[in-house]
C-alpha cells in the first residue's frame, strides 16, 4: 500500500557523518525516503570539498521523508538523540569539524516545540554526563549531496560508520 504523498512529513537532522545517520534512519519503519546533503550554511549548492573545508558553514545532514501514521516526529527525535552523542561540539566519533555538528532543522513551530520538549526532558533527567549542545535551527535550504554519498553504506557495506546501527532495531525506552 502506497502512502498518500500529502501525508508525508519531512525532518532534517545533522548528527555527524551523514553515511551512518542515513543508514540508521533508513532502517526505521515509517521512514519512506532518506537523502544525505548539506544544510545550515551560507554557500548555495556547496560541494563536499567546500563543506569539509569549513568555508560553506554547512553541516552534513539527512533529509527524511516519513509517514507520521507509522513513526512520529517525536519518535524520530528520540532516535536522533539515541544514535549520536548530542553533547559533543563539532564532532562525532573520529570526525572533527563544524560539518559534524549536531543540529535539528525544524520545519515548523510544531516540530520546534516537540524538539524543545525532548531536549528539556533529556536535560532534566540527566541522560547525558554533559550538557546537550544540539542546535535547534529553523529550516534552511537543503542541498542534496553528490550521488556517491547517497546510500553509501548500502553500496559500501564495510564503509566507515560512527553509529551503532543495531540500535535502530531496538525499541525506544
Amino acid at each position: 500500500m502506497q502512502t498518500d504523498v500529502d501525508k508525508r512529513q519531512v525532518a532534517i537532522f545533522a548528527a555527524g557523518c551523514f553515511w551512518g545517520t542515513e543508514e540508521y534512519f533508513r532502517r526505521l519503519p515509517g521512514v519512506l525516503s532518506t537523502t544525505v546533503g548539506y544544510c545550515g550554511g551560507t554557500t548555495p549548492n556547496p560541494t563536499y570539498e567546500q563543506v569539509c573545508s569549513g568555508t560553506s558553514n554547512h553541516a552534513e545532514s539527512l533529509r527524511i521523508e516519513f509517514d507520521p501514521a507509522k513513526i512520529s516526529y517525536d519518535q524520530l527525535l528520540r532516535h536522533f538523540f539515541r544514535m549520536h552523542d548530542p553533547t559533543q561540539l563539532n564532532r562525532q566519533g573520529a570526525d572533527f569539524g563544524t560539518q559534524y555538528r549536531s543540529v535539528i532543522f525544524y520545519q515548523d513551530d510544531e516540530q520546534r516545540v516537540i524538539a524543545e520538549k525532548i531536549i528539556a526532558e533529556l536535560s532534566a533527567n540527566m541522560i547525558y554526563q554533559k550538557p546537550i549542545v544540539t542546535e535547534l535551527v529553523a529550516a534552511m535550504p537543503f542541498y542534496p549531496a553528490e550521488e556517491y554519498h547517497q546510500d553509501y553504506l548500502l553500496k559500501n557495506p564495510g564503509g566507515y560508520c560512527h553509529v551503532d546501527l543495531s540500535l535502530a532495531g531496538k525499541p525506544l525506552e
